[in-house]
């Protein structure tokens, strides 16, 4: 059955197969060797004979992944740092990058490592500020790199403007869409080159997991040497972590949506709190990247928000010791609501408000969340 007979829903519940080829199981089977026979003629029975290179799983999950994303082909990696950093290893000596101000810290933090050891030119933009964008690319820029939504702050840039905007200037666009998962926005589609996902996050849903991906538009030679760097560094994600990030994507369009509903309902609930200075969510009209947010963001706005508490550092930490049902604790993406003080995890120089709360909305009952935010904010 071809992708334009069924809908990305059903690609993602099968997990790209209904069942098994060769034992009919409907729940794919485990692949847990690190090596492979060669037939009689010592060729690899498989593509690849040994784990570093790849494995079952990992191939079954990669041809779902790139499917979902109506990609070329996808790869995943142990963590989503080592699917970032390989994709950066190919990055010509000296050549410029383009990146947002605000962003994941830790692809921040290795971008400017990499321009401190004299490997890149790295500027940094104001996503706030008109054109910014644009104007940071150069005729010697190689990648301009965005997230969208923006974590933690949720600004949204418009991908087929900057798609434009670095194809202009002869740059590959890639795209961090952890938040925007593969439900909502499928950067590919309004010209990106490469997708990024920390699979850790919505992919797999259930905290259980470290995991990466790229998903490319096209195979080219640069998409091949990502191939190469994974096998040599031996960073392919495991079997046993393929086997359930699989699992985790059959559910992957239910639980989005829920989260997305959850976090918009929290979102118009707190708006005008007063306790709360500012609710970051682009699915609120308030929000200035809302028109964007609605063009690109065709099935919910995920579920991560932040809130601006009013005070300061001690007020918004205070908050996230005070809750209950919501989990003071890293990472997002998963069924379960988290809540974090990103100063306190990103330090001192993080551009980051000191009063900034990140929320990652799970599936849970909202009102629960809600009566729960309400009485951290009454402690406060």
């Amino acid at each position: 059955m071809s992708d334009g007979e069924v809908h990305p829903e059903t690609i993602a519940a099968h997990g790209g197969r209904a069942v098994d080829a060769e034992t009919g199981a409907v729940v794919p089977p485990l692949h847990a060797s690190t090596t492979y026979a060669r037939d009689e003629n010592y060729q690899p029975k498989l593509r690849e004979n040994y784990v570093r290179s790849g494995s079952p799983n990992l191939w079954q999950l990669e041809e779902t992944l790139a499917r979902l994303e109506q990609g070329a082909e996808a790869r995943l990696f142990a963590s989503g740092m080592a699917a970032s950093s390989t994709l950066f290893e190919t990055i010509p000596q000296g050549a410029h990058v383009v990146a947002p101000k605000v962003m994941y810290y830790g692809t921040r933090d290795w971008l400017r490592r990499l321009e401190s050891l004299g490997r890149i030119r790295l500027t940094l933009f104001d996503p706030k500020k008109p054109g910014d964008l644009q104007a940071s690319i150069t005729d010697g820029t190689d990648l301009v790199w965005i997230e969208t939504p923006l974590n933690p702050t949720w600004d949204v840039i418009d991908i087929a403007a900057a798609a434009q905007a670095a194809h202009a200037r002869g740059a590959l666009l890639a795209v961090d869409a952890t938040v925007s998962a593969a439900v909502t926005t499928r950067p590919l589609t309004l010209g990106a080159d490469i997708v990024f996902h920390s699979a850790t996050k919505y992919l797999n849903g259930h905290s259980d997991v470290l995991a990466g991906a790229l998903v490319t538009r096209e195979k080219n030679a640069r998409w091949e040497q990502i191939g190469k760097l994974r096998t040599m560094q031996g960073t392919p994600l495991a079997p046993q972590e393929a086997w359930l990030l699989l699992r985790g994507l059959r559910t992957l369009f239910v639980r989005y949506r829920a989260a997305s509903a959850n976090a918009l309902a929290i979102a118009r609930h707190f708006e005008n709190h007063p306790k709360i200075e500012a609710v970051l969510y682009p699915g609120l009209e308030s929000h200035p990247g809302h028109a964007v947010a609605l063009r690109q963001m065709t099935d919910g706005f995920s579920g991560m928000l932040s809130l601006l508490i009013r005070g300061g550092f001690d007020e918004a930490r205070n908050f996230c010791t005070r809750l209950r049902t919501v989990t003071p604790a890293t990472s997002l993406g998963g069924v379960e609501t988290l809540a974090e003080h990103r100063k306190t995890v990103e330090g001192p120089h993080s551009p980051v408000p000191d009063n900034l709360v990140r929320v990652s909305v799970g599936i849970e009952n909202v009102a629960d969340l809600i009566a729960d935010i309400e009485q951290a904010l009454a402690q406060v």
